[in-house]
């Protein structure tokens, strides 16, 4: 490039951007375009035609190159270890703030196709709107959209968006990612070397994106036992990005950020030891110091939030928590912490199983699982108390166990390591330990254990669900028909369905009726003053209309079609008859 004589020749960065242009194509392309035209053999016969122009034109950039001059032959300056560092850290935060904005609607909302490729594509757009002799955006814009960005960033990271999000604020979310993506690799634009020096910028540049990577897919979750990347990333983005000399300060200006530093985590200690809700406090302290932090003190900004976190981490550490058991794993963050008498575990932000501390006898199954929802319905009906044999994929904290009778074989099936600890240790929660103690929790995928596992069962539960997030794998047609295959002749499907972002009754239905099963659903909410019992929809299938006609008689079920659900009738036997026809 620089040997070419053309008119960029000095400056080639604009280069990065149309090469992350053809990256952001080629993302959104494959999936949308590629592969439902041309299927995989055309892909790949696209994928030779093109390295074989690419080879043409490498060929031709070359031969053309050739005999040109380069307008500058000095040497390369060496670039000094702060400005190296300031590339590092200028390509790890868009780099770690996209995994942490990524990891937080996924876990969330489910790790559905594609749900990735948004925040990735805004990576790349980020990326080709910034590198460029252009700007999109004035300097001073840029930054107050920044701050308003990272505020709204922290809000949510930090919960005080609640623990469910709406998809305005996740959409919010990723646009204010997209903005402080904008600002960090603006800035790096203009903090690039002239073209001598481009080598290093890259290489440099390239290796802040994977220290984001590796710190947020590796690092965090063996440190941390909540998803703590997204605050310290912006912890992070607020002293480096929005400060032109981050770490400059006078002795003066020291002390005054010490002393604001030590004022903020007194408040902290002394608010939190009163506040009803003592955490949702310290968050809400805390981003409003860092705010105010960088309305007072904008040039010292980094000097400012590390004194102030010298003094507010030990505030936030003794703060009360209520938690018997905190962990995280792949699968999510889990938290087990004790309210008003009963013991409650959490995994994501969904309550997964609850149990009375005060309890003589058998524990009474809680949440989903209460007696009167239609979980329980189904297996106390003829059909499950005749089972012998029960499938549970999706252990939880066992609450479904109480519900066995004598001489039935129960074996549960559990991906994460973590839930399987939770749920055997007895003083956690005892249900499986008092109602199903020889059952085995065999670890590992599911669909992967029972292709492997040849023993089939009466009734099979399908209850995998970690937070709102939905496991694609399991409620496809192919694996409904893996969990026929392990079904004895007369035997009952079971999924548990309960969700605030999907109605999967309509793919349920629809791969029923494609292989041919009879099928019923229900959705119920409890009365407001039924302990501890919540609402919860189910579907029941199975290749004979009886089954689920004896299954589901004792409440008002909907029939279950390729729409989803609709009114169950008294002759709903025919209509399940019509529907298999």
């Amino acid at each position: 490039m620089v040997r070419s004589g053309g008119p960029a020749a000095d400056d080639p960065y604009f280069l990065y951007g149309a090469s992350n242009l053809g990256s952001l194509i080629a993302l959104l392309g494959f999936p949308l375009i590629a592969e439902p035209i041309w299927g995989t053999s055309g892909i790949g016969a696209g994928f030779a035609a093109g390295y074989t122009v690419l080879g043409v034109g490498l060929l031709a950039a070359g031969v053309m190159a050739r005999g040109g001059v380069a307008r500058h032959r000095a040497e390369a300056a060496k670039a000094h270890p702060q400005q190296i560092g300031l590339w590092l850290v200028l390509a790890f935060v868009p780099s770690s703030l996209m995994l942490a904005v990524t990891t937080k609607i996924s876990t969330d909302i489910g790790s559905i196709p594609l749900v990735w490729a948004v925040p990735l594509s805004l990576y790349l757009l980020s990326f080709v709107l910034t590198f460029r002799a252009r700007v999109i955006l004035p300097t001073m814009t840029l930054r107050l959209l920044t701050v308003v960005a990272l505020a709204l960033l922290a809000a949510v990271f930090l919960g005080l968006t609640g623990g469910h999000q709406s998809l305005t604020i996740i959409t919010l979310m990723g646009l204010s990612f997209f903005v402080v993506a904008l600002f960090a690799h603006r800035r790096l634009y203009e903090a690039r070397p002239d073209g001598s020096g481009l080598t290093g910028f890259y290489l440099t540049m390239s290796v802040g994106g994977a220290l984001g990577g590796l710190f947020n897919s590796i690092l965090a979750p063996a440190v941390f036992d909540t998803l703590a990347e997204g605050p310290v990333t912006l912890a992070v983005a607020v002293a480096l990005l929005l400060s032109p000399g981050a770490f400059r300060m006078t002795r003066g200006t020291a002390l005054r950020t010490a002393l604001i530093g030590a004022g903020a985590g007194l408040a902290l200690l002394v608010l939190s030891s009163v506040a009803p809700q003592p955490d949702l406090v310290a968050k809400a302290i805390l981003l409003g110091t860092a705010l105010v932090l960088v309305a007072l003190f904008r040039r010292a900004i980094g000097a400012a939030l590390l004194a102030l976190a010298v003094f507010v981490a030990p505030a936030m550490s003794s703060l009360p928590d209520s938690a018997a058991f905190r962990d995280r794993s792949f699968f999510g963050v889990h938290k087990v912490e004790e309210k008003t008498g009963v013991r409650l575990y959490t995994n994501g932000t969904t309550l997964h199983g609850a149990q009375l501390l005060e309890e003589d006898d058998r524990p009474t199954p809680l949440s989903y699982y209460h007696g009167g929802l239609p979980l329980a319905e189904l297996i106390n009906s003829p059909v499950g108390t005749r089972a012998q044999s029960m499938g549970i994929v999706g252990l939880g904290v066992g609450a479904m166990a109480c519900h066995a009778r004598p001489g039935q074989d129960w074996t549960y099936y559990e991906i994460d390591p973590v839930v399987a600890q939770i749920a055997r240790d007895p003083a956690l929660f005892t249900y499986l330990s008092d109602c199903t103690p020889d059952a085995p929790v065999l670890l590992g995928d599911a669909r992967m254990v029972l292709e492997r596992d040849p023993q089939t069962f009466d009734i099979l539960v399908i209850d995998a669900y970690s937070s709102d997030a939905v496991p694609v794998h399991l409620t496809t047609t192919e694996a409904m028909q893996l969990y026929l295959d392990r079904l004895n002749p007369g035997g009952l499907l079971i999924y548990h369905i309960s969700n605030r972002y999907y109605d999967l009754t309509v793919p349920l239905g629809r791969s029923a009726q494609t292989l041919g099963l009879a099928g019923a659903h229900r959705y119920d909410r409890p009365e407001e003053d039924e302990h501890l019992a919540h609402a919860s929809s189910v579907v029941a299938l199975s290749r004979d209309v009886a089954t689920v006609r004896a299954a589901t008689a004792a409440s008002d079920w909907a029939v279950l079609d390729d729409d989803g659900g609709r009114e169950w009738t008294d002759d709903h036997a025919n209509l399940l008859e019509l529907l298999l026809d």
